[in-house]
């Protein structure tokens, strides 16, 4: 059987806007394993965002517990958090957060000069098909490239969870698919867990579990054969 990575237990967050409590996520139960490539699919507002940050030490739910490893999130300090994201997480967003004036071996660089056992940039750039781009700017990239430069520089530390929040929202179809595959890819070669949340279904036939949110819970879990 495969290792447990979170553990999710009727986790809320609770957002008060006037008057108004709105919950999303909503008593979500969910368990994560090791190596799995997982899609979270529902509409905005489900509480898909939320869960991930709340997985990723970003944010802290109102109730309910995670556990990473054995380890229990929601009793942690802030400095603990900071602690966790950097050592066991990489995130990818919607934009790319390059730095505009390092090339994108120098961006992927600034994660591993923090960490000893580290991808080289080159290796990192490699694994996303950017041999022979190490040395462009930003500028000088498409968007398609940059946000592979910006899952280079998330998987460099070599994370035992990838979370992306709709990595592929600011790409066009085809471009987002070829980004898709490489997370595929890292997820293969690296056995990271990788959670991406995405609204195109299409590309949820990648992954071996799909959750499907509403009205902030979890509707439905499918397997992938």
């Amino acid at each position: 059987m495969p290792d447990t990575i979170f553990a999710a237990q009727d986790v809320t967050k609770v957002y008060h806007m006037g008057e108004v409590d709105v919950h999303a996520p909503r008593g979500v139960d969910l368990e994560l394993y090791s190596s799995e490539f997982i899609v979270l699919l529902g509409p905005s507002g489900s509480g898909k965002s939320t869960l991930l940050n709340i997985l990723g030490g970003l944010d802290t739910p109102s109730s309910g517990s995670v556990r990473y490893r054995d380890q229990e999130l929601t009793k942690f300090s802030d400095a603990q958090l900071t602690q966790y994201r950097r050592q066991h997480v990489g995130f990818i967003f919607q934009f790319y957060n390059l730095i505009p004036s390092l090339t994108a071996r120098e961006n992927v660089a600034l994660i591993t000069e923090l960490f000893d056992n580290s991808l080289a940039p080159e290796e990192a750039l490699d694994l996303v098909g950017l041999t022979g781009r190490y040395d462009h700017f930003p500028s000088q990239l498409s968007g398609g490239e940059q946000q592979r430069v910006a899952v280079a520089r998330a998987i460099a530390k070599r994370p035992g969870v990838l979370l992306c929040d709709e990595p592929t929202g600011a790409l066009d179809m085809t471009t987002g698919i070829m980004v898709m595959e490489i997370l595929e890819r890292v997820n293969a070669e690296l056995g990271t867990l990788t959670v991406v949340i995405t609204h195109n279904a299409g590309i949820s036939a990648m992954a071996n579990r799909i959750v499907h949110f509403a009205d902030g819970r979890v509707s439905n879990v499918e397997e992938n054969s």
